[in-house]
């Protein structure tokens, strides 16, 4: 069936087919609509779901945490400094294997306060074990919230939904959305591997010595490799059920381009428009979008970019001192390759500026018109001073 729905009731929607059974809701702008409808859904019994109102985001994980060792399947939303809040416990949740989804919309964080859209707030959670998807457009929020449940607890680990504010999250387009026998097809019942269970009692989180904690965390990194095989086997079974496939990356005429934009979120698709534009004039342009940044697919990526003379990569986000975060991984991964790309980063649209298309090509030509990158990362579109 095909809808004219928000990207955050895409989400609500996937929720509602996963059959959640625990659901808890903290209200921060832009996420509070996920929250909304599902609250809805509960009350209706469309979702047969308990929902926590809780008093905060750290107590939303923290609620989940609990009902996720007791075996249910579970889900919550955030966005920017409720994320924050979060922090402690995204370390618990991933730490204790536990496949929780959460959609976080992406906001920027303050000060000073701004709720619109910058992956700075997801990004900086890269290193708690979180897998972590970013979405381009309304049907890839339903599917990767959708398949984040099947994903998360076939490797035990928990999976971040990620989406941008206000561009996706509050804007309606046409998405198909599944039918529950569909959904039950690709999604069976949660079925944990450990719980717990008053019949046998054991506790969970408990202190572990330098012999055995080091293990732990080298399980949790095998996990977070194996997650990459595993999306591409279970999107293959999407594929068969409901006939769409996303990947962890994109290429879009990556084959032959002497300069590949590389992009995520909803700026992907500003730049289909201008690669198909600059193709039209004969430019040797590519476009890439990464959609798995956690595990980051670096072997792919090697296969698609490694022989390109120039990548320039769009980030909406910025480590300070560093630069943008998706040019730092790409340096990271392309850095043994010999010859290998020179990397480009930009920095755009923070806090929900827009990055247009006339943004776009000014990346490209500036990288087109330089032999060697000016700095780490290149800022774009910067008003005059006062």
């Amino acid at each position: 069936m095909r809808r004219v729905i928000e990207g955050s009731h895409a989400v609500a929607e996937a929720v509602r087919l996963a059959r959640v059974q625990v659901t808890s809701a903290y209200p921060i702008t832009p996420q509070t609509h996920i929250v909304e409808i599902l609250s809805e859904y509960c009350e209706k019994g469309a979702l047969k779901a308990r929902f926590l109102r809780m008093e905060s985001e750290h107590s939303c994980l923290a609620a989940l945490i609990g009902a996720q060792l007791m075996g249910v399947r579970t889900f919550t939303a955030t966005s920017s400094q409720g994320l924050a809040y979060m922090h402690e416990l995204l370390h618990w949740a991933a730490g204790a294997r536990l496949p929780i989804v959460m959609a976080e919309v992406n906001r920027a964080l303050a000060p000073g306060w701004n709720i619109w859209t910058d992956q700075t707030d997801s990004l900086s959670q890269r290193d708690t074990g979180w897998i972590q998807l970013y979405c381009e457009d309304g049907q890839e929020v339903l599917d990767s919230t959708l398949l984040a449940f099947r994903l998360a607890e076939t490797v035990n680990l928990p999976v971040m939904v990620v989406l941008d504010a206000f561009y996706l999250s509050h804007t309606y387009e046409p998405v198909d959305i599944p039918t529950e026998e569909e959904a039950d097809r690709f999604l069976p019942p949660y079925a944990p591997r450990f719980r717990m269970d008053t019949a046998e009692p054991c506790s969970f989180g408990a202190l572990v010595p330098p012999g055995d904690y080091m293990e732990m965390r080298h399980d949790m990194a095998l996990a977070m490799e194996d997650a990459l095989m595993q999306l591409v086997e279970i999107e293959g079974e999407f594929t068969r059920i409901f006939g769409r496939r996303h990947g962890p990356i994109e290429a879009i005429d990556c084959n032959d381009a002497e300069i590949i934009l590389v992009t995520s979120g909803t700026i992907t698709s500003t730049a289909r428009l201008v690669v198909r534009t600059l193709r039209e004039r004969g430019e040797k342009i590519g476009l890439l979008k990464i959609r798995l940044f956690r595990p980051f697919p670096a072997a792919i990526l090697r296969e698609t970019i490694g022989r390109a003379k120039k990548v320039a990569v769009i980030d909406r986000n910025c480590s300070f001192g560093a630069g943008g975060i998706f040019a730092q991984e790409l340096r990271a991964a392309l850095c043994n390759l010999d010859p290998r790309p020179l990397i480009y980063g930009y920095i755009a649209g923070l806090g929900g500026r827009d990055v247009t298309p006339e943004v776009i090509e000014e990346i490209y030509r500036r990288t087109q018109s330089t032999d060697r990158p000016e700095a780490e990362g290149v800022w774009i579109g910067l008003r005059e001073a006062l």
